[in-house]
């Protein structure tokens, strides 16, 4: 990182050594550099200026106060994201008592996702927290960038209130419980939070049929999917192996927050679990647990992506 005069810096910008080294590895580095300009500082104008400002749905990855990494869902009305400049974003939500990026802390880089499910859109905005107070979040912006549609399933949602109840049934844990258990299997959507030691969080979507994420007795894993080649997920775990997975039940708001780490296992392709015929594996091991009915939306229509690998053991 290069430093301009006082405490400024500029943006990171192009592959990191992680990113690179993994594109090396699936022998995809021609077509991801033919991508690289999408990782250049861009100017929250035009088409994803309209697009952030009408999404309603939104993953935070970020830092508690102790420096764990979780992975959190906002949600919030049409124009709950804010575009206030080229390079500032506002997001006007509340992270609700028992989330455990309740009283996230600024000055630290965050990665979040907003997704248009309906549409099947998504948008990676990565930055630096400048503002947190309670139900403003200021953002500026260092990366804004499309990724594609793949493994997205269709999805309305409309946003339900938060009661008394859900914020007192909240469970700490280390392990994962039946329940636990039942909600990773039957899920057809997480999100990934990784975080590379010199550029901050980011946050990714993941999609496939329910059960694509396994539950063993070593814990959990899942196939990579063919992308679009930039591994910004892979590339971070390469240089640090900190993971936070964020489940929920469209259906009825219960969530699933896990923080630890996350290995990539290369192996041969099409192996059995390999539902993506990449050879790559992704296995986690958890460490902290935070269960809940914390997703302050509600499905009311769903569409299953028309085009996901089959589970193949």
């Amino acid at each position: 990182m290069m430093t301009i005069t006082g405490t400024q810096q500029l943006a990171d910008v192009g592959f990191h050594a992680g990113e690179l080294a993994v594109q090396r590895k699936a022998g995809v580095e021609q077509d991801a550099a033919r991508l690289s300009r999408m990782l250049e500082p861009v100017a929250l104008t035009g088409g994803i200026s309209r697009f952030l400002s009408d999404r309603t749905f939104l993953v935070i990855s970020g830092r508690d106060a102790a420096g764990q990494l979780w992975t959190s869902p906002l949600v919030g009305q049409r124009g709950f994201l804010e575009v206030q400049s080229d390079t500032t974003v506002a997001i006007h939500a509340v992270i609700p008592a028992g989330d455990p990026l309740h009283g996230l802390p600024a000055g630290q880089k965050v990665g979040m996702t907003t997704v248009e499910f309906a549409t099947r859109r998504r948008v990676r905005i990565n930055g630096m927290l400048i503002l947190s107070s309670g139900n403003l979040f200021l953002i500026e912006v260092e990366q804004a960038y499309g990724n594609c549609p793949k493994y997205i399933h269709q999805r309305l949602l409309a946003t339900a209130n938060f009661n008394r109840a859900n914020r007192d049934h909240i469970r700490h844990g280390t392990t994962l419980g039946p329940e636990d258990r039942e909600l990773i299997r039957g899920a057809d959507t997480f999100f990934l939070g990784t975080a590379n030691p010199d550029r901050g969080a980011d946050a990714s979507h993941r999609g496939g049929p329910p059960g694509v994420v396994r539950v063993d007795e070593h814990g959990l894993w899942w196939p990579d999917y063919p992308g679009n080649n930039l591994f910004n997920s892979f590339g971070n775990l390469a240089l640090n192996p900190e993971a936070a997975l964020l489940f929920f039940d469209f259906a009825t708001g219960r969530t699933l927050h896990l923080s630890g780490t996350t290995e990539i296992e290369w192996g041969e392709p099409d192996r059995p679990g390999d539902d993506g015929h990449t050879g790559r594996i992704a296995r986690f091991t958890l460490q902290r647990l935070v269960a809940g009915h914390l997703f302050p939306a509600r499905e009311t229509a769903h569409k299953p992506y028309p085009s996901n690998p089959a589970l193949t053991d």
